[in-house]
């Protein structure tokens, strides 16, 4: 479950900003959750990062992220919490891996 509240939307990122997302993410969600171009997810179940547009509007995605908290029910997925310059990072190259 992801916390939804309103938010601004990420500011513009640039590739360093990409490439930071991509570093939180990897330490921070990728023990479950394919979070490259073409890996697997390590678990059965988690979404891989590239398919979240198949699943949410990528607006919705910011909007959810939009306090810095991310975190599930689901026992094995910790609360992570972000600043906002983290956050925007995480949403950018989160949106660079769609299609």
């Amino acid at each position: 479950m992801l916390l939804l509240l309103p938010g601004e939307p990420a500011r513009a990122q640039s590739g360093d900003g990409i490439d930071q997302g991509r570093q939180l993410v990897e330490v921070n969600c990728g023990k479950c959750h394919a979070v490259g171009e073409a890996d697997a997810s390590p678990h059965e179940g988690p979404p891989p990062f590239r398919k979240l547009s198949d699943m949410f509007p990528m607006d919705a995605l910011e909007e959810a992220f939009s306090d810095g908290r991310i975190y599930s029910g689901h026992p094995d997925m910790p609360e992570f919490i972000a600043t906002p310059e983290q956050m925007d990072a995480i949403i950018a190259y989160i949106a660079s891996l769609q299609d």
